[in-house]
């Protein structure tokens, strides 16, 4: 049994390789228990929407990841129904990424080892106990680790929730869907022609491509809803299926692999335990409409790992990790609510459906349809941080410097005071934050103090109440207290 480990990740997907490798940006020892062999094939996602690509390119992520991709316009989906921007959003990635989700975890997972995590395939956690300096993890085979903190990125069914006694409150499936990838004898014409007469009334359905030239990604409701969905289905569970759905099985045949998923929504009720932490699916699962999941997860991550690399090197004021739970709890509860949502809009009964046409003619108004966008991509969000301006609490997009642009300032996961005054400084906190002084930078403000995550923590031109959200929301500086700075810089007007 070792002291050494700081955080234990339990979960290989793309939140657990995300984390580490945020984590590792700050010289945390992160050990990922995954209790997989192998990488799973299966393709659940299919993209990375505009703040999760904005992530990956302040982390110097990008260009591998769009190596790998496919660019397509971004326009309003809410529903399946398909709106043209008229104007383009605030950023500078206004594109959906197209790229299978086992290359997004190849990525990752390449990141967190490259950085230096230990990865630990085909181990399963058994049994976990906490105290006040640590938790200690009993593997399923019998060995114990034990870490300073540790966090359950480990999918819906989490084990680290269940031995947390953590409550996962919400609705049960209601509709099963099938999803796998195989060949078809059909003609492509014929596939597109009973693909899109069916996806007119049917949009849990289609043939589409797969990436593999002759193989197609099948997605068709399923004939009931399987409790646990621990089954895989066969290809005559498909075939029988498409039958009913689409008046044909289009000859498929030659599996790559099948699954089944389903609609439930949860969410846990809490984010944190102690030294116990969860992440993505862990702590929230909905339908897949939007295709939000994976990138809620990888967010979630980028919110919660400089919290935790904070914690275990010492500086985090008292609250911080509270924090992750604070912001990312109400942003998964609306991901919750307009998948629900969309579902609903998507159902082929008459009265959601008249629903949809009415949100169809509202989506034409355009300030209705960037929000909707907005949402679904993630730009929309604004934490909480206990200040009125508009820029605080949202993320920042990318800007062009006088040398350079903002996101390649962010490559090492710091915070960073971008000061267009010449007058500014995080001196006491150099060692966590950087300084960018650039009175050319395209900024229309004289100072903006960001978050690691990438989001805007303070924004004005004096430096009292600068120091103030320093210390809010990166410790005490060297030599002196955050309590008293804070305390000092309130009496002087801040």
């Amino acid at each position: 049994m070792s002291d050494a480990i700081d955080v234990i990740v339990v979960g290989g997907g793309p939140t657990g390789m995300m984390l580490a490798a945020e984590l590792r940006l700050h010289g945390v020892h992160v050990v990922v228990l995954e209790k997989d062999t192998e990488p799973p094939p299966y393709v659940r996602s299919l993209g990375l929407h505009v703040r999760s690509i904005e992530l990956m390119d302040q982390r110097g992520l990008l260009e591998q990841f769009l190596a790998e991709g496919t660019e397509y316009p971004l326009g309003g989906f809410f529903a399946g129904i398909a709106k043209p921007l008229t104007r383009e959003l605030d950023t500078a990635h206004g594109y959906v990424l197209g790229i299978p989700q086992t290359r997004t975890d190849r990525l990752l997972t390449e990141r967190a080892v490259a950085l230096g995590a230990d990865v630990r395939r085909g181990v399963e956690v058994g049994g976990l106990e906490q105290d006040d300096d640590g938790v200690l993890v009993v593997l399923a085979d019998g060995p114990r680790l034990r870490s300073r903190y540790l966090v359950g990125a480990d999918g819906g069914r989490s084990t680290v929730r269940k031995l947390l006694g953590v409550g996962f409150p919400g609705e049960p499936s209601r509709h099963d869907t099938l999803l796998g990838e195989m060949e078809a004898t059909a003609s492509p014409d014929e596939v597109a022609s009973v693909v899109a007469e069916v996806r007119r009334t049917q949009l849990r359905f289609g043939l589409g491509p797969s990436g593999t030239e002759g193989v197609y990604r099948v997605v068709v409701p399923a004939a009931g809803v399987v409790e646990g969905r621990t089954e895989t289905p066969t290809l005559e569970d498909f075939r029988a299926q498409l039958r009913v759905v689409a008046g044909t099985d289009f000859g498929v045949h030659s599996p790559r692999w099948l699954s089944r998923f389903g609609d439930a929504t949860r969410q846990a009720e809490r984010y944190r335990v102690g030294r116990v932490l969860l992440a993505g699916d862990a702590a929230h699962v909905h339908p897949p409409t939007g295709g939000q999941g994976l990138n809620l997860g990888v967010q979630d991550a980028a919110n919660l790992g400089w919290k935790l690399a904070a914690a275990v090197a010492g500086w985090a004021p008292a609250d911080l990790l509270d924090t992750y739970e604070a912001e990312r709890y109400p942003v998964a509860s609306d991901v919750l609510d307009n998948t629900r949502a969309q579902m609903e809009l998507m159902s082929t009964e008459p009265g959601p459906q008249a629903a949809r046409r009415l949100f169809a003619q509202l989506m034409d108004f355009d300030e209705v349809n960037r929000f909707l966008v907005e949402k679904i991509t993630a730009i929309g969000i604004r934490y909480d941080l206990g200040d009125d301006h508009p820029l605080v609490g949202r993320r920042l997009r990318d800007l062009a410097l006088t040398d350079g642009r903002l996101y390649e300032r962010q490559r090492a996961g710091r915070g960073l005071l971008l000061d267009r005054t010449g007058t500014l400084t995080p001196a006491g906190w150099a060692d966590r934050v950087d300084l960018v002084a650039d009175p050319g930078a395209a900024l229309d403000q004289p100072a903006v103090l960001v978050r690691p995550d990438g989001y805007v923590a303070w924004v004005g031109d004096d430096q009292e109440g600068l120091d103030a959200r320093l210390a809010r929301w990166f410790g005490a500086p060297s030599g002196q207290s955050a309590a008293d700075l804070v305390s000092g810089a309130r009496a002087g007007g801040a």
